[in-house]
Formats: C-alpha cells, structure tokens, sequence
C-alpha cells in the first residue's frame, strides 16, 4: 500500500458521488486526499493541461485521449466518470433559420463552445449516426455560450481532418449569435439565454428524455464526460495509489447512490425523484453511473469512434492503454 503520509491533492466538483470523499466519510487506504472543490470543470482542465496544477483531477475524457493519442503521457487515468451526461437536450436551434428536422442542420452555422470537447463529439455522432445528418459542409463557431469570451484557455491537440471553425465576434456570445439569426444553432453543454426571451429558439430535440431512453435501451451508452486524470509524475513517484484510489471512489459512489435511494425524506429538490428511481432501476439496474472499463465497454469504444471518424484523434488506443489497472 501506499505510504501513510502519501499527500494528494484532487481538484473536482461536488458531485453528490464525490461528497463522502470531500467530508472525509471515505478515505482512499494510506492516501490524505486534499479535496479540492472547483465548481467549474473548465478551470480544472485548463489548470490540469497547462500546469499541472494537482496531483489528480476530473478531466475531459476527450482531452485525455487525444493527448495519449498525440503522444503526450503526462498523464494517466483511472476508470472514474465523474461526470456523465446524455446530450440530446443540448441542441438548440433557431426556427428562422428553416431547420424542422435534424437534417436541416447540414450546411448551417453551428456554435460550439469547443469543437474537440467531449460534448460536441457526442452531439455530432449522435447527429451523424442516428439522425443521418451530413455534417461535412457546416461552419462551426466556437465562444462561450453565454458570455462574450472564448471557453476557457484550452490545450487543444492537432487536429488530423481539416474543419472549418470560425471564432465568435469578441463582443458578443454564442446565445447573442443565435439570438440575432447570426448562426443557426447550438451544441454544448448548456442552453443558451435566449432560449427564455426568443420564441423561436428552441430546443431540436423537445421530447428529449424519450429519445435519450430509447438510445440507452438500443445502444447501451450513457455518455461518458469526465475521467479522472493523475499526473504521470505523482502515479511514478507512488506506484501503488491507483487501487486504493479507484476503491475509495467506488465506495463514495455507492454511499451516494444509497443515500439517494433514502425516499423519507428527498435528498434532492426533484419533485418526482421516486419515480426516477424506478426508472433507474428499470434502465440501469439501479446503477447508473458504473466505473470500471468493462462495465463501459459499449460509451468508451463508441467515444473513441466518434473521435476517429471526427479527426480529433487518428486511430482507436486500446482502452487498457488509456486506464490503470485497478
């Protein structure tokens, strides 16, 4: 096992399956584990990639693999997801534009936050895939969603396909953009303001939660966002922390599930939260949130997929590449 005075710091969000780790309840065996909360994933990452700011973090599993793609091993990972999320929802159109359907989308002006982030590979894949949309004539343009600035200072490996990405105009966000007919629509991983002031923006997929239930039932994806990262040097200089790492993530995951299932009193302000449940237990068998490489084989291998055919990284990694043993 690891030393009894091993320090490590981890930056992440207060997910509810990372808050035993952050109050202490659940301590990784021979590791004192600074938990570090930083509310906004961007920041992780961007202070993650450039400076190696901790020792391990949650990190946009997109970055990660096209790193290790690019050649670059200054980090390695562990089979953690901290963040999941089905994209469907995230697709915002504005209806002046002539766009009825997914198709519609062809040819268009697209804003993005981030053409390579993990969000974005999802959404085009799932367009591409499952709704045939020809994506290979849009205009991407990256910004921040809801704000006049770009999203965040990212390390963005080289691409290996030529697309055309324009920046956003420096004073005005993707939402204004969108707002004003400039561009047609947007993918991401929020909704854009004017979605509460303009009618005739709206959401491409409106009946989203039937559509993501019916991808998970065919495909038996649950996208996949986050992983936790380490960097190289920590994992060299202690060899031995990926298993009691990965353990203590396990139990602070499985605490949170069970505390949620707690319905005498609502863990959390969802009006519906049973109802919920039962679904989770018909969909997932109670877990949604596996961690692991096998328990994910189906999210890992169609990411890598989408990230091949999209050219933000050459060829598939083995998956055994990319994780620690745990």
């Amino acid at each position: 096992m690891p030393n009894v005075n091993t320090h490590l710091t981890f930056a992440c969000g207060l997910y509810d399956r990372m808050q035993p780790l952050y109050t202490g309840e659940v301590k990784p065996d021979g590791i004192v584990l600074e938990f570090l909360r930083i509310e906004a994933p961007r920041v992780i990452f961007d202070n993650m990639a450039a400076k190696q700011a901790y020792d391990l973090s949650e990190m946009s599993s997109s970055e990660y693999i096209a790193r290790r793609s690019s050649g670059d091993d200054s980090f390695v990972a562990l089979p953690v997801f901290p963040s999941r999320s089905f994209r469907h929802s995230f697709i915002t159109i504005n209806l002046q534009s002539g766009i009825k359907s997914p198709k519609d989308l062809a040819g268009k002006r697209i804003g993005v936050p981030l053409y390579t982030m993990t969000a974005a590979i999802w959404i085009r894949g799932h367009l591409e895939h499952d709704f045939g949309v020809d994506l290979s004539g849009v205009t991407w343009v990256q910004g921040s969603i809801n704000s006049a600035s770009t999203h965040g200072e990212p390390t963005v490996m080289p691409m290996h396909k030529p697309v055309p990405i324009e920046m956003a105009q420096k004073n005005k966000s993707l939402s204004d953009l969108l707002d004003a007919g400039e561009i047609d629509a947007i993918i991401g991983t929020t909704l854009p303001i004017c979605i509460k002031t303009n009618s005739q923006v709206k959401r491409l997929f409106p009946n989203f939660r039937d559509i993501e239930k019916e991808y998970f039932k065919r495909t038996q994806v649950f996208p996949i966002m986050h992983l936790v990262a380490i960097k190289k040097s920590t994992f060299e200089a202690h060899p031995q922390i990926a298993k009691p790492l990965f353990k203590a993530f396990e139990d602070s995951k499985n605490i949170a599930l069970i505390r949620m299932k707690n319905l005498a009193a609502l863990r959390y302000m969802l009006p519906w939260l049973t109802d919920d449940l039962d679904e989770i237990d018909d969909l997932f068998n109670g877990d949604p949130w596996p961690y692991g490489i096998e328990n994910n084989l189906p999210t890992l291998n169609t990411l890598m997929q989408y990230m091949v055919e999209q050219g933000v990284i050459e060829k598939n990694i083995a998956l055994n590449d990319l994780f620690l043993p745990v």
